[in-house]
């Protein structure tokens, strides 16, 4: 080797030595279309199939191609007995792109994302099988979800129709009233019936909740409500229950909704069981508490005429009283005091006056 050669390499080493000392700025991350869900449910309801799963982040900027688009539902009908396994290649070629969820439905969406394809029930027995692809703005697709097989029964019963009687809430119960469906979605009788459920949403809600409030199906045509609080509005929808493909239940779609804000107007039951007990200078007055959970204390009256109108009896409890006994020292030796009792609840309803009663002050 000459000298000029020896240079040559000593030169190359040093530059070598530089640059692997340099700090290069990081590469951007290699960006990749959201990967699938696996969590794709649905179940069918009345003439329609109605598709969840959680809503995908939404934590890449729109020009990102992480920040998903649209989502794309495919569909492929099958015969019940054809075989259940199914590549994506085979689904991708055989299956229909029915629909998508739009951008400003995944955007303002919440927890849950949902689909409802509408079918047309007739024929000879079909399996459908679903899937969902996330597609980003340069339409790059991820791959399926996982597959959803349902059966669809073409005989489910149409919703019933709520009933507006005017005489919903009584005092421990709202009683709603339905009519009955009179024929299947395909328009055949008999209606394939098993019973019905009941849902109800307060007024922070905006969907129906996935659990009725019966516990089991409703087989009359009214449901009483017992676990309601008065001030609170509600509004009501019921479903109809059908034995579906397998014996499973299949719901029909909602029925029309029935508001009502319950009011209490109902006025606690008359005080009961009043005795007093005398000692000199003062009348103790003794009572057990009204049955009614609601009430919120009692009024005494007390007159020296029992004719007296009770209107114009005087009210000795200032205030209404929390106890169950009284102690009314502001009365005379030899005189007779008459006296009634009023229970009040929460609400301000009154009740009717109680028997009266009486005692002398030795």
């Amino acid at each position: 080797m000459n000298s000029q050669q020896a240079l040559c390499i000593a030169l190359l080493f040093v530059f070598a030595m530089v640059g692997c000392g340099k700090r290069r700025p990081p590469l951007p991350p290699v960006e990749r279309v959201q990967q699938r869900t696996e969590l794709l449910s649905g179940a069918q309801r009345g003439n329609g199939v109605i598709l969840s799963w959680p809503a995908p982040l939404r934590n890449a900027p729109d020009e990102s191609v992480q920040s998903i688009r649209r989502i794309d539902v495919y569909r492929l009908a099958e015969k019940p007995t054809a075989p259940l396994p199914l590549t994506e290649e085979e689904f991708k070629a055989r299956s229909t792109l029915i629909g998508s969820v739009t951008y400003d439905q995944i955007k303002y969406a919440t927890d849950t994302l949902t689909y409802t394809d509408t079918l047309e029930l007739a024929g000879e027995p079909t399996r459908l099988r679903y899937a969902i692809r996330y597609v980003n703005a340069s339409e790059q697709r991820a791959a399926f979800s996982n597959f959803l097989l349902i059966e669809p029964s073409a005989r489910v019963a149409k919703p019933p129709t709520l009933i507006s009687t005017g005489q919903e809430v009584g005092e421990d119960a709202i009683a709603i009233t339905w009519q009955p469906p009179d024929s299947n979605t395909d328009g055949s009788t008999p209606v394939n019936l098993l019973g019905y459920n009941v849902y109800r949403l307060d007024e922070s809600q905006s969907e129906v909740n996935q659990n009725p409030i019966n516990n089991s199906l409703v087989s009359v045509t009214q449901y009483v409500d017992r676990n309601f609080r008065f001030g609170t509005s509600y509004r009501y929808v019921t479903r109809s229950v059908s034995l579906g493909t397998d014996g499973a239940q299949v719901e029909s779609l909602n029925s029309n909704s029935l508001s009502i804000s319950p009011r209490d107007i109902f006025a606690p039951s008359a005080p009961a069981s009043i005795t007093i007990a005398a000692a000199p200078g003062r009348l103790s007055i003794f009572f057990p508490a009204n049955p009614e959970p609601d009430v919120a204390g009692y009024e005494i009256h007390r007159s020296t005429d029992p004719d007296l109108p009770k209107e114009r009896w005087t009210k000795v409890t200032p205030a209404p009283l929390t106890k169950t006994t009284f102690l009314d020292e502001n009365v005379e030796s030899g005189m007779r005091y008459y006296y009634y009792i009023k229970a009040i609840d929460q609400a301000g309803n009154v009740s009717p006056p109680s028997d009266v009663v009486s005692e002398s002050v030795p």
